[in-house]
């Protein structure tokens, strides 16, 4: 980050991706990797390592910053933090208020990242091919999962933290779902509300141990094989996209924490399957406009990038 306007637009980035893993479906991973810091953030948390360790033993201060890329790390986690912290409350009420405006928002926007993603793949084979429906088929299975009911034990909270914190380094799959089909989705948040800290260290144990493990395996894909590794990470999208579908039918329902009745098992409709079983306005048109938004989201987002990278090499290569 060189000015205020990178530091300024990293944090916006951190916001949204804390405001996309607070919603089971939608993935901080993807936002990472649409706004184009994907492979800076792997970079980034790999380098938290036994070399970073030894500076701080040194008490190299300003060397372990360098090391670590800590400008990048601390500015995108204060935004992640303070997202939870505000935005985890109005987008759930958008989830709850105009579902499919905002699921048509975001299904639009992952499908076009995913199918820009595409574009990096620099050779195509069978074995891309295979990855690409492979990532496919593994996201979609694991959205159709039905929540389990599982132990709270100090183990398996830490476990539970590391298999949710892959959220963020894995586009395409929510560490929120991931906690939902785990069971531990409203344990782990009204251990958050209430700082409940015998919830709380576990889980962070799990993230934390879970983060700097999984980070250098996606890293070490990207770098030894690249294509096979954005075909993969691309169908992960692609398949994760059957969970974000706009018009849902609740086949059954589960009591909350608070003793309230919320979805267990969905099924996809049509829109008009969706009006006509449902006797509810499907939103059609306004689900065009938001998917459309998503779509040019993206498409803007990914021309500014263009915009202000080209002037970069050019000025290197000068």
């Amino acid at each position: 980050m060189k000015n205020i306007k990178d530091t300024v637009l990293l944090f916006l980035k951190g916001l949204a991706m804390g405001a996309a893993d607070v919603i089971p479906g939608v993935s901080g991973g993807t936002v990472a990797f649409i706004t184009g810091i994907y492979e800076e953030l792997l970079e980034s948390i790999k380098s938290i390592n036994m070399d970073a360790f030894r500076l701080l033993i040194k008490g190299r201060w300003k060397d372990l910053w360098a090391h670590v890329n800590g400008n990048f790390l601390v500015v995108l986690l204060a935004g992640i933090f303070i997202s939870f912290l505000s935005l985890a409350r109005f987008m759930t009420f958008l989830i709850e208020e105009y579902p499919i405006q905002l699921w048509s928002f975001f299904f639009g926007l992952i499908i076009i990242s995913a199918l820009m993603i595409l574009r990096e793949i620099k050779k195509w084979d069978i074995i891309t091919v295979i990855n690409l429906i492979v990532g496919s088929v593994l996201a979609y299975f694991i959205t159709i999962l039905t929540p389990a009911s599982t132990p709270e034990n100090m183990f398996f909270l830490f476990l539970s933290g590391m298999i949710a914190i892959c959220a963020m380094v894995l586009p395409g799959i929510s560490g929120s779902f991931l906690l939902l089909m785990l069971g531990k989705y409203e344990y782990v948040f009204n251990a958050i509300k209430e700082f409940k800290l015998g919830v709380l260290i576990p889980f962070a144990l799990g993230c934390i141990v879970g983060i700097l493990s999984f980070s250098r395996l996606i890293s070490w894909f990207l770098k030894r094989f690249h294509d096979y590794a954005v075909a993969l990470l691309a169908g992960i999208m692609l398949g994760a996209l059957n969970k974000i579908w706009p018009w849902k039918q609740v086949l059954n329902y589960r009591l909350n924490s608070n003793n309230e009745q919320v979805p267990l098992l969905e099924e996809n409709l049509m829109p008009a399957a969706y009006s006509k079983l449902l006797q509810k306005d499907p939103f059609l048109l306004e689900a065009i406009l938001f998917f459309a938004l998503g779509i040019m989201v993206v498409v803007a987002i990914d021309r500014l990038a263009h915009y202000y990278k080209e002037p970069r090499e050019k000025y290197k290569q000068d």
